[in-house]
């Protein structure tokens, strides 16, 4: 396990932004994909609507609304639902 140095990366991430406010940088930014439908990330991590909704700290029935078109998940679960499908080996580690 490596050990981060949050102070130091505090410190860069000043400097960072004094960098640009003063013209001489450009702040790093991603673009994050949507995630596919989660369906679609249930099915490949072979997962019953249960499994994956207690994985995701959601109820079945938002799981199942989210499935059928009638909600669309929203901010921590965009992101759960991007881990599951990016880096689905995370969660095979929980259950």
């Amino acid at each position: 396990m490596v050990k981060r140095n949050l102070g130091a990366e505090i410190l860069d991430g000043i400097n960072e932004i004094k960098h640009f406010k003063k013209g001489r940088g450009a702040l790093r930014t991603n673009e994050l994909a949507e995630p596919s439908p989660p369906k679609m990330i249930r099915l490949k991590l072979n997962l019953s609507q249960s499994a994956f909704a207690g994985l995701l700290g959601v109820s079945i029935r938002t799981l199942q609304d989210w499935e059928q078109g009638r909600r669309e998940p929203q901010g921590p679960a965009i992101a759960l639902l991007r881990i599951a499908e990016q880096r689905p080996e995370v969660f095979d580690q929980l259950h």
